[in-house]
């Protein structure tokens, strides 16, 4: 028979069997298909390995695409995937990643991490597909904003370095603070059904990236005025399309304030001028705690060293049918995008000859 599942957004059918195979998750039974490389698990029992980091070993020398399964559990750890064509995939959010790392905190060298370091996972390959995990930056980011011990409370949950491309995460969970989900320059990325979380710039690079049908949650921070900004892109000027959220919704946690939060804000990361920042929200669903200006300006020192403010108006954001509490009316700092030019914004013409939906 089967049974219905759900979880960020995302039906699935299973269909169960009898005795202790119902028991068993699909990928362990005997004969089941599709046959797992790797299997990571905190059960210790034999063919299985008890990180990620050791999955990748697994699957390096192998030359060809590979499968990791992550049973459920939570995985202290702060892996690298730098394997190419690794498709890797949990049981849902109770399969969880999980480290605690900040931009100014030291690594075991006695270095910083910085912001790109303190990434929990770091994918720096291309043809990966990531579904149903949860990927955590535990840092106690609340904690540090009354202590200010970190020096830089950056912390990236899941970064797509430079040399990341063709990457597919489905129906999982990122969590974090500031800096949540970091894209880069380079990169090429599919999100469909996901929940990401965060406050301060928690979508944030230069990349190419689509977020289809995903859970945009705001967290809140006691005493702050302002909560936060949702997206900071830091587009390069010749690259036509930077983030677009296309029928995500926009949410908040219970204690955030009407009017709290930004869409985002324009990043000209290191002063570079040829960063202009591109991103659009089509077709989403927005409550209450959205500014009603939608995006502001962000700071920045031109190559000369002085201070200038980088604005909504000087950059590339945009809206095309907002709905909810938190969609406002059409202005300078919400512009809008004609109706003719929104096909340039959807999935199939963004990302040129790679097709995410054939990847996954």
């Amino acid at each position: 028979m089967f049974f219905r599942s759900s979880h960020a957004g995302v039906e699935r059918r299973v269909l169960l069997g009898t005795g202790l195979a119902a028991l068993l998750p699909a990928p362990l039974l005997a004969g089941s298909a599709p046959r797992w490389d790797a299997i990571v698990s905190k059960s210790g029992r034999p063919g299985t390995v008890a990180t990620l980091g050791a999955a990748f070993d697994i699957v390096r020398p192998l030359a060809r695409p590979a499968r990791i399964f992550v049973e459920r559990g939570i995985y202290e750890e702060k892996p690298r995937l730098d394997v190419p064509d690794v498709h890797l995939e949990g049981e849902g959010a109770q399969s969880v990643i999980s480290f605690g790392a900040a931009a100014g905190l030291l690594d075991p060298a006695g270095k910083k991490w910085g912001t790109g370091g303190s990434a929990t996972l770091t994918v720096v390959a291309t043809g990966i597909s990531i579904a149903g995990l949860t990927i955590r930056n535990s840092f106690d980011y609340l904690q540090d904003q009354i202590t200010g011990a970190s020096g830089g409370a950056q912390a990236v949950a899941l970064s797509l370095a430079r040399g990341s491309d063709r990457v597919t995460v489905c129906d999982c969970v990122i969590e974090g603070y500031q800096d949540t989900l970091y894209v880069q320059e380079g990169c090429r990325a599919s999100f469909s059904d996901c929940l990401i979380s965060g406050n301060v710039d928690f979508v944030f690079g230069g990349a190419t990236a689509l977020f289809d049908r995903c859970e945009i949650r705001s967290r809140f921070v006691p005493g702050a005025v302002v909560q936060g900004f949702v997206a900071a892109p830091s587009t390069p000027i010749n690259v036509p399309v930077g983030f677009v959220f296309d029928r995500c919704r926009l949410t908040r946690e219970a204690e955030l304030p009407d009017g709290s939060v930004y869409l985002g804000r324009p990043w000209r990361a290191g002063g570079n001028m040829n960063l202009t920042g591109a991103a659009a929200y089509l077709d989403c669903w927005m409550d209450s705690h959205i500014h009603r200006d939608g995006w502001t300006s962000m700071g920045y020192r031109d190559p000369d060293g002085s201070r200038r403010d980088l604005t909504p108006q000087e950059a590339r954001l945009f809206e095309y049918g907002s709905r909810g509490a938190g969609a406002g009316a059409a202005s300078d700092t919400r512009r809008q995008i004609e109706k003719g030019r929104v096909s340039s914004f959807r999935a199939q013409n963004i990302f040129g000859k790679w097709h995410p939906e054939s990847s996954r």
